[in-house]
């Protein structure tokens, strides 16, 4: 778990103030966002490396890591903002989390339902709550999601780390780690931790509804549903816990008078987070010898593994920024997806969704019935599938030109100091 050096660091402190920040977090956070969408948008999820897949089940590749570290990058910021709610108050806090909460979740669950429309034997039909399949089965709007996840895992962090400070929520934190682990093993003591033995798919269906879960495994199982859910609080809280440490760290300087930072500050800086990093993945790793490390149930190993490789990224790019100063192309090309997180990973799917119902002709068939595509499926078809090589590079060059587009978009936003903020 985290050491108890970064919780040291940690205790309230209402006087403090907000100027200091690493240029760090806000590369991490950038990154993190356009990892995100090159592994969201490849021209076809039947050609990926494997690399940009998730695990079939159980163990953890690069893709895996991109999620929790987006929600560990949400604690970091928490850092920065919750000593100023702090001030404000409990009517301040609570008015200021529930918006923002309302409108992350609310606009994950808009992006779930848009188009709104779609294509039915040849005409648009408006897509209801729910509606009923050609097999004759029911399906329906999915209600949770990415955004959706993020919505609550920030409501109930920003709760326990308010409420609780660090220490407490430190405490809540592990607790529900093991919580979880115990309602795994008494939901199903046979068969714990697979697709069909997973204690939380039934309380999903009971609560959500069949019809509005993911189907991505073929059956109703949502990979980012309530239960599933729990642990990943945690992540949050372990991100507000690394943001507080090295926002304090920069304070203390400051009061002591300190215009930048020592090289020898920022070492000893690294040393914790990367002790801090591999008592989490040790923890991690024997955790896992009766615990799965597991992205689809977030299984509490796995928030454990990934904190540590997110602690462990994090102090490297302290490391070649804080210290080295090897900024540049790199670290701006990130830092414009961090400007506007949110915002440009709400494009990256409604881009693609609007697309989707717009219809160019493309040949015939067998039959000499007309076919149609739409520009998305175009450009991958005519264009990237036709570069020389295995079909995996074409659809890898089809996901780096939508993370091009999307830079070019914030890059855009940022010259003109346009930010979204949720």
């Amino acid at each position: 778990m985290l050491t108890l050096t970064i919780l040291a660091h940690c205790r309230t402190n209402k006087s403090t103030t907000l100027k200091a920040r690493y240029y760090s977090l806000d590369v991490f956070r950038g990154a993190t966002v356009a990892f995100m969408i090159l592994v969201n948008s490849p021209g076809s999820w039947a050609h990926i490396f494997s690399p940009l897949g998730h695990a079939k089940w159980h163990g953890l590749t690069p893709t895996d890591l991109v999620f929790p570290f987006f929600l560990f990058a949400v604690g970091n910021a928490m850092a920065f903002v919750m000593p100023r709610l702090e001030v404000a108050g409990p009517a301040a806090f609570w008015r200021k989390v529930a918006k923002r909460t309302a409108l992350i979740f609310g606009i994950g669950l808009l992006l779930n339902w848009y188009p709104f429309v779609h294509w039915v034997e040849g005409a648009l039909v408006a897509k209801g709550w729910t509606w009923t399949k050609g097999d004759g089965t029911t399906g329906g709007v999915r209600i949770l999601g990415v955004l959706q996840r993020i919505a609550l895992c920030y409501f109930f962090g920003s709760i326990l780390v308010y409420y609780f400070k660090a220490r407490g929520a430190f405490l809540a934190g592990l607790i529900i780690l093991l919580l979880y682990w115990a309602f795994c093993i008494a939901g199903n003591p046979a068969d714990p931790y697979s697709l069909e033995g997973w204690f939380g798919t039934a309380i999903d269906k009971a609560i959500l509804g069949e019809p509005h879960l993911y189907r991505g495994e073929g059956v109703a199982f949502d990979p980012e549903g309530l239960v599933s859910t729990l642990p990943a609080i945690v992540q949050v809280i372990f991100g507000y816990l690394v943001g507080d440490y090295l926002r304090r760290r920069n304070l203390y300087l400051q009061e002591a008078g300190a215009k930048t930072e020592s090289s020898q500050h920022l070492y000893q800086t690294i040393a914790v987070l990367l002790l801090s990093a591999t008592a989490l993945l040790f923890t991690a790793y024997a955790w896992n010898l009766s615990f799965p490390i597991n992205k689809k149930i977030w299984t509490s190993s796995y928030v454990c593994a990934t904190t540590g490789l997110a602690i462990a990224v994090l102090a490297t790019l302290v490391y070649f920024i804080e210290i080295r100063k090897a900024t540049g192309g790199w670290s701006r090309f990130f830092d414009v997806f961090g400007k506007n997180p949110l915002f440009i990973y709400a494009l990256s799917g409604l881009i693609p969704k609007t697309l989707s119902v717009i219809r160019i002709p493309d040949g015939t068939d067998v039959s000499g019935s007309a076919q149609y595509t739409n520009p998305w499926s175009w450009f991958y078809d005519h264009v990237c599938a036709n570069i020389p090589g295995i079909p995996e590079i074409g659809s890898l060059v089809f996901a780096l030109c939508f993370v091009g587009l999307l830079w070019a978009v914030g890059y855009w936003m940022d010259k003109r100091r346009i930010y979204v903020r949720v």
